[in-house]
């Protein structure tokens, strides 16, 4: 049994997200497979809801305690995670500062106007567009944030990219993986394969201990999208490492249990690949389930590839793990003005 329940939670979502059966997309990819979808995307009514907030109901305890009244935090310029850190300071009366960095070469007359950004600077968030590329580690401009913050006279609180290298960042995905158990209960149905998108890494980390308590974790399948592999898994790594600890996993995690397909996340971060193109409309008009271009879509487009290639056997059950980011979708608007 893992130690979740020593961990303060700070509820920012609904409670326990649906699973819904997709029988439309399992029927356009042959129906030799069932697919299902766990709805992160409607977790929450904050600001559009998306994975990150089921990491913030760990972290947020803690930068209570720490007395901050500012929330500084760091991602692209659509980014998911900062609108999520933002939305996180509206509900608790703090302010925010994130850090918007150019990581994707992306040219759309909109691009830093519309969704992710919009919706940040709606709730009151101090966004700062920097030129800096793409890294999923610790920045330099993020410090610097925090910094100014003090500066000012403030109590910043530091909440890396995805939430993903801070102490608590995987606790929340551990909760997801005892939530697909109890679902799974519940439905009288057993997940043969979980499929997630990676970038950051406290995601697939979180549910990687999550499901090795019931040694499923090598059935997490993680579809990168950071096209910078080699970094993304050594960012898992220590997240599994730190996290079973956390938790008292009681194990190490082998390094055969954390999978990672990298064949998906051309031509690079943020930019969607026809393939990706085709996946996100596939799921948009097989089930009205809507991906976006960054993350979502790749991960889609790994499930419809994988599943046609016949890397799930046949009667096999697939968990998509749908973590949000629709909003992004605003940004990319020239890419899909035909649908």
């Amino acid at each position: 049994m893992l130690r979740l329940d020593k961990f303060e939670r700070y509820p920012l979502t609904f409670g326990p997200t649906p699973i819904e059966h997709l029988p439309r997309l399992s029927q356009a990819l042959g129906g030799k497979v069932e697919i299902y979808a766990k709805r992160d995307d409607c977790n929450s009514g904050l600001a559009m809801g998306g994975n990150k907030l089921r990491k913030l109901e760990y972290i947020v305890p803690d930068a209570i305690a720490s007395n901050a009244d500012t929330l500084v935090s760091i991602g692209g310029v659509q980014s998911n995670h900062t609108r999520q850190v933002a939305a996180t300071a509206a509900k608790l009366g703090m302010k925010c500062v994130v850090v918007q960095e150019s990581w994707v070469p992306h040219e759309d007359a909109v691009y830093d106007r519309v969704g992710n950004i919009l919706l940040t600077r709606l709730m009151g968030a101090d966004s700062r567009i920097l030129p800096d590329g793409f890294d999923i580690g610790i920045r330099r401009s993020w410090e610097e944030a925090i910094q100014s913050v003090k500066d000012a006279g403030g109590k910043p609180y530091g909440i890396p990219a995805g939430a993903s290298v801070h102490k608590l960042g995987g606790l929340g995905y551990v909760g997801f993986a005892e939530e697909v158990r109890a679902q799974e209960k519940a439905m009288g149905v057993t997940f043969d394969y979980i499929i997630v998108c990676v970038v950051t890494g406290s995601t697939q980390g979180g549910m990687i201990v999550g499901f090795a308590a019931d040694n499923r974790a090598d059935r997490v399948i993680g579809i990168d999208a950071s096209a910078t592999p080699e970094q993304t898994r050594a960012q898992v790594r220590q997240i599994v490492d730190g996290t079973a600890e956390l938790v008292e996993l009681g194990r190490p995690v082998r390094e055969d249990e954390i999978v990672i397909l990298t064949d998906y996340a051309y031509p690079a971060y943020g930019i969607p690949s026809h393939e990706t193109n085709e996946a996100i409309r596939l799921a948009a008009r097989t089930e009205a389930m809507i991906t976006d271009p960054v993350y979502e879509g790749k991960s889609m487009q790994g499930l419809i590839d994988l599943t046609r290639k016949g890397f799930f056997p046949e009667g096999s059950k697939v968990l998509y793990a749908h973590l949000g980011g629709a909003p992004a979708l605003n940004g990319y608007s020239y890419t899909y003005r035909n649908g």
